[in-house]
C-alpha cells in the first residue's frame, strides 16, 4: 500500500473552509450511515446519472458508501486541501470545491447511467489545483507492505501526475477491464481537468496571488530559457509586448516587479533545475546575506546545504542545514541532517556544545547502525572536550 500522508507546504493561516468541508462530510456520513442502503433519502440525494436532478450535483458530493470511502477521501482533502484553501481564501475555496464536484458529476453523467456518490470528483479538482499552485513541493508517502512500514518523500509532480492521475485512473483500470468496479474514474478525470484548468486561469488573470514557484511561473521561465518568447494568451494568441506610449506625462507599461528576495529565490531554483549547483549555491549565499531566514523548498534546501558542505564551506553549510531543520523538523531525513550538522560543528567549527546538541537529537531518530555508531563516537568526543577541567564553556 502506497498512500500520501503529508506535504512540505507550511500553511500560515487557518484553512477554515477546508475544515468546514471535512466536518460536513464526516457529520453527514455519521447521520446517514446508520440507515444503510434502506435510508430513504439516499436515492434522492445521490446523483442519478440516468435522470439527474439539479440539486443532486451538490448533494452527492457529501455522501459516502462506507467508512473506507470516507476515510480515503478525507485523507486526500486534508493533505492537499489545506494549502489550496489558505491560498484561495475559505469562501473562494468552497465555491471552487463545489464547482469541481459539479463539473466532475457532469462528466460522469455524460458517460454513465449508474448512481454516483462521494467527494472524489471535488477532491480531484483540489488535487490538481494543489499541483498548479505548489508544483515544486514534496509529498510524504507511506509505504506499507505486510509488516514493513516506512515513509519517504517524492516530488508532488510525480505523485499527482503519474501515481494519482495516470496510474490510479488510467493505467491500473485498463488492467482490470471486464471486472466490475464501483470507482467513478470519469468523475475523477473530470475533476482533475477542472482543477488544473481553473487554477491556471485564476493565476493567469491574477484572481490568485502569484509567486515565483507556481506552475504558470515555472512554465514562463521554461519558455524564456528556450527563447520561445512571451507565454501564449488565454485564447491561443501570443501576448503582445508592453506598448510604449509617447504621449505627454505617460509611461510605458512595466512588467511585474519582483523583490530582490523573490528574484534570487527564482534564480536559485532555475539553476538547480539546470544542474548548475555551483551557481545556485553562490546565489543562495547572496540570498542569506539579504535575509538569513530564507528557506528553499525541502529538496532544494538540502541540495544546497550538501553542496556547501562538500565544497568546504562549513559555516554556510551548517546554517543551511539548521534552516532546513527549522523549516522541516519532521522530515524523514531530519536525523541524518542533524548528524551532518553535529559533524561540522565538532570537526570544523570547534563548537562542541552545538555539536553535542545536534548529535544527541540525531541519535533519537537514526535507525542505521553505522550512522548511530558514528553519531555516538562524535558525541563521545564532543562531551569529552566539554568535560575537560581546563575547558571553560560556561
Amino acid at each position: 500500500m502506497l498512500i500520501p500522508i503529508g506535504t512540505d507546504v507550511r500553511v500560515h493561516k487557518a484553512p477554515l473552509g477546508n475544515w468546514l468541508l471535512i466536518g460536513l462530510n464526516v457529520l453527514i456520513y455519521l447521520l446517514t450511515s446508520g440507515a444503510g442502503e434502506a435510508w430513504a433519502g439516499r436515492t434522492h440525494y445521490t446523483l442519478n446519472a440516468a435522470i439527474p436532478g439539479l440539486s443532486q450535483y451538490i448533494t452527492y458530493q457529501f455522501l459516502h458508501g462506507d467508512p473506507w470511502h470516507l476515510l480515503g477521501n478525507m485523507l486526500f482533502l486534508w493533505i492537499f486541501g489545506h494549502a489550496v484553501c489558505a491560498r484561495m481564501g475559505s469562501l473562494a475555496y468552497i465555491v471552487f470545491y463545489l464547482a469541481g464536484g459539479v463539473f466532475a458529476g457532469t462528466v460522469y453523467t455524460a458517460y454513465n447511467n449508474l448512481p454516483l456518490l462521494g467527494a472524489s470528483g471535488a477532491i480531484a479538482a483540489v488535487t490538481t489545483a494543489f499541483l498548479v499552485l505548489f508544483p515544486r513541493v514534496h509529498v510524504t508517502m507511506l509505504l506499507w507492505i505486510f509488516f514493513y512500514l516506512t515513509t519517504f518523500q517524492i516530488p508532488a509532480m510525480i505523485v499527482i501526475v503519474f501515481k494519482v492521475i495516470l496510474w490510479d485512473n488510467l493505467i491500473a483500470p485498463s488492467f482490470a477491464r471486464g471486472m466490475e468496479s464501483n470507482v467513478a474514474f470519469s468523475a475523477h478525470l473530470g475533476g482533475y481537468v477542472f482543477g488544473f484548468a481553473v487554477a491556471m486561469l485564476m493565476l493567469a488573470v491574477r484572481a490568485l496571488p502569484r509567486n515565483q514557484f507556481d506552475m504558470l511561473a515555472l512554465w514562463s521561465r521554461w519558455r524564456r530559457r528556450r527563447g520561445l518568447g512571451s507565454p501564449i494568451g488565454l485564447f491561443g494568441t501570443r501576448m503582445a509586448r508592453p506598448v510604449v506610449v509617447e504621449e505627454m506625462d505617460s509611461r510605458p507599461l512595466e512588467p511585474l516587479k519582483l523583490t530582490p528576495v523573490e528574484r534570487l529565490r527564482g534564480d536559485i531554483l532555475d539553476r538547480l533545475a539546470e544542474h548548475q549547483t555551483d551557481e545556485a549555491a553562490e546565489i543562495y549565499l547572496q540570498l542569506t546575506e539579504l535575509d538569513e531566514s530564507q528557506v528553499l523548498p525541502r529538496t532544494q534546501q538540502l541540495e544546497i546545504a550538501n553542496h556547501l558542505a562538500q565544497t568546504q564551506r562549513p559555516r554556510p553549510a551548517v546554517h543551511a542545514y539548521e534552516s532546513f531543520l527549522g523549516a522541516y523538523p519532521t522530515a524523514v531525513d531530519a536525523a541524518q541532517v542533524r548528524l551532518l550538522a553535529g559533524l561540522i560543528y565538532r570537526r570544523y567549527l570547534g563548537e562542541f556544545e552545538r555539536a553535542a546538541a545536534h548529535l544527541r537529537a540525531a541519535l533519537e531518530g537514526l535507525t542505521l547502525e553505522s550512522q548511530r555508531a558514528l553519531a555516538g563516537e562524535e558525541l563521545r568526543l564532543a562531551e569529552a572536550y566539554l568535560s575537560r577541567p581546563d575547558n571553560d564553556h560556561s
